[in-house]
């Protein structure tokens, strides 16, 4: 078991990046968020960053309610420097869903399975349901309570990336559960619950709906249109709870490719197996056992062929041994 104050002396005496993946989720900014508030506490600086953009509106509130100061890297790139520092948090590098920064990744803090082995200086990959359970943990270990609004924060991300604890818990998960609770601020938690849709989402919804394609226990839904990555995500979600449905996959057409997201309730199906193997040809993909997600870069999009979307169905379908649609 990695212990966290051997990564306190490691940062001691540097300015250290906290990254997240690409497309921040509420679980990446709350251990991000939480992490920072930790190193704090030992004199260790660190500055937020990310690439992509912040797409979600539950991630955006939670930013402004807590007051987050997270960065892209755009304007972050000018001034850092090779020998700077880089936490990854709820991501690896060379994950496929993290950018390579100029600065030295010595450190990686995540709960997804690893694809490509990197060395770092310290390593804490475990196979729970959130990474912000990881973040609660040091909190703990250390003997440090968290303030309200980290408690509240890392409560958030907890409760978002295990669908309120019905998906890929562990004891691990339960137990930081019943530790943020009495800690966090009840009403902020509440408020970011609330309204996670915006207007335009049901756009995506709608052509979710009108092109779903259901083989077997396998439903394909393709979005014509470019769509956040937490919008998909949340669409794959609401496919899976068909009942015919025990894996969805749901993919979206926009500037840096075809985006997917991949949803497994079926015994044997492994979505970031999956994903991976379906997707490496072209771009690349992973995640957990129940969810995953991936990207087609936009300049291989041309070696599907003209018929792009057939072709996704039966590359998945091949992966997982169903049969291919006639």
């Amino acid at each position: 078991m990695a212990d966290i104050k051997d990564l306190i002396e490691i940062c001691k005496g540097k300015h250290v990046y906290i990254q997240t993946h690409n497309f921040p989720d509420p679980d990446a900014i709350a251990t991000a968020f939480g992490l920072q508030n930790l190193l704090k506490k030992f004199d260790v600086e660190s500055t937020l960053c990310y690439e992509g953009k912040i797409d979600k509106i539950s991630t955006k509130k939670m930013t402004d309610l807590f007051n987050i100061d997270i960065h892209g890297y755009g304007t972050l790139k000018d001034t850092m420097k090779e020998e700077d520092y880089i936490i990854c948090v709820d991501s690896q590098k060379l994950g496929g869903n993290t950018t390579d920064f100029v600065g030295d990744e010595i450190a990686a803090i995540d709960h997804h399975p690893t694809y490509k082995e990197v060395e770092y200086k310290y390593k804490d990959i475990r196979q729970v349901g959130a990474c912000a359970t990881i973040i609660c943990g040091y909190y703990k270990d250390l003997g440090i309570e968290p303030d309200a609004l980290t408690a509240s924060a890392l409560l958030y991300g907890l409760k978002m990336d295990t669908a309120q604890l019905t998906r890929g818990v562990t004891e691990e998960d339960i137990d930081a559960f019943a530790y943020l609770f009495p800690l966090s601020d009840g009403s902020l938690v509440t408020k970011l619950e609330r309204n996670t849709l915006e207007f335009a989402d049901l756009k995506a919804y709608g052509a979710a709906i009108e092109n779903i394609k259901v083989f077997g226990r396998v439903g394909f839904s393709y979005i014509p249109f470019s769509c956040p990555d937490a919008v998909i995500a949340i669409i794959s979600d609401f496919i899976l709870q068909l009942n015919e449905v025990e894996v969805a996959i749901v993919y979206s057409a926009r500037e840096d490719g075809m985006k997917f997201s991949v949803r497994s309730e079926a015994e044997g199906v492994d979505a970031g197996k999956i994903a991976n193997e379906a997707l490496k040809e072209w771009g690349n993909g992973g995640g957990h056992a129940s969810m995953a997600g991936g990207l087609i870069k936009s300049d291989n999009l041309d070696k599907l062929g003209p018929y792009p979307d057939a072709v996704i169905n039966q590359i998945f379908l091949h992966v997982m041994g169903e049969d291919r649609p006639q």
